[in-house]
């Protein structure tokens, strides 16, 4: 998990991962729990979860980030590793507003991560240079 977070969102990630791991699910008091910490956020990025809406892009350098299909179908590369996402969400209500800890899409993402459902997807070093620099899409 990233440094980024409260204590208590990293210890509420690993109560989910370590449940997850042993039945496949999450009981309704972690699902009660990620609510209140993460707000109305959880449960459009569950949505996304299930919808296996983000995939983990990898490169042979060792970098990853995640691109997650948000709600109207764009596409959103979040940094996970630096907290960021380029959506209108975090920048308004994480860091204008600071009243959420972060956008459904960054946590659809740290939640893929922690059940190991995300989709992986191995990119050249090219096409990785290309993604961080805003050049192209998905495998482009």
């Amino acid at each position: 998990m990233s440094s980024y977070l409260p204590a208590v969102a990293e210890q509420l990630l690993r109560d989910i991962k370590k449940v997850y791991q042993e039945t496949s699910r999450i009981p309704d008091d972690l699902l009660l729990a990620l609510k209140f910490v993460f707000g109305p956020s959880a449960l459009q990025a569950l949505d996304l979860v299930d919808q296996r809406s983000v995939t983990c892009l990898s490169s042979p350098s060792g970098r990853s980030v995640f691109q997650v299909i948000g709600g109207s179908g764009r596409l959103y590369t979040c940094y996970t590793s630096c907290h960021y996402c380029p959506c209108p969400s975090f920048a308004f209500s994480v860091l204008r507003r600071n009243d959420s800890l972060l956008c459904k899409h960054i946590l659809a993402a740290y939640l893929c991560q922690t059940m190991g459902l995300s989709q992986q997807e191995v990119v050249t070093n090219q096409q990785m240079s290309d993604i961080l620099c805003g050049k192209a899409g998905r495998g482009t």
